[in-house]
């Protein structure tokens, strides 16, 4: 009937738009590419992918209700995948911004098994920066070793 291609976007609820802005556009590099501030509608280009994120005191986002808080959020966390995976050079980066980084893993992922390592955005939304793959997925026969 149809084939799975990508994720298309994630839609953040936040409550400090500003301060959640200038993370994705200055710690990960996403730019603006629409801003309904009309609807509480902020929509980052994030590779091929778009991140949303919902005011939670506009009309878009306080239809979930209340915020998200210490303990409860709107999900776990969500993938970018960068490259090149440097793991000195994006400590580095993350550490410029006073971002801990936990250990780097290697997770599966959409294109395979491979490095990554977890950050938090300003409202503690789980964010996973993922690397290239070292065992790939092939979509005929599966995990290749």
């Amino acid at each position: 009937m149809f084939r799975l291609k990508s994720l298309d976007h994630v839609v953040l609820r936040v409550a400090d738009v500003e301060r959640c802005l200038e993370f994705y556009e200055t710690v990960l590099g996403c730019t603006v590419e629409q801003a309904r501030a009309d609807i509480g509608l902020y929509q980052l280009r994030a590779g091929d992918s778009i991140i949303d994120l919902a005011d939670v005191a506009g009309p878009v986002g306080s239809e979930g209700g209340p915020a998200p808080g210490a303990t409860g959020h709107n999900m776990d966390h969500f993938c970018i995948r960068v490259e090149p995976f440097d793991e000195d050079q994006l400590r580095r980066h993350f550490a410029n911004h006073g971002i801990e980084v936990g250990p780097v893993l290697n997770n599966w992922g959409g294109d395979g098994r491979g490095p990554s390592l977890y950050i938090e955005d300003p409202e503690g939304n789980g964010i996973e920066v993922k690397g290239p793959p070292i065992h790939p997925y092939d979509p005929e026969v599966g995990y290749v070793p």
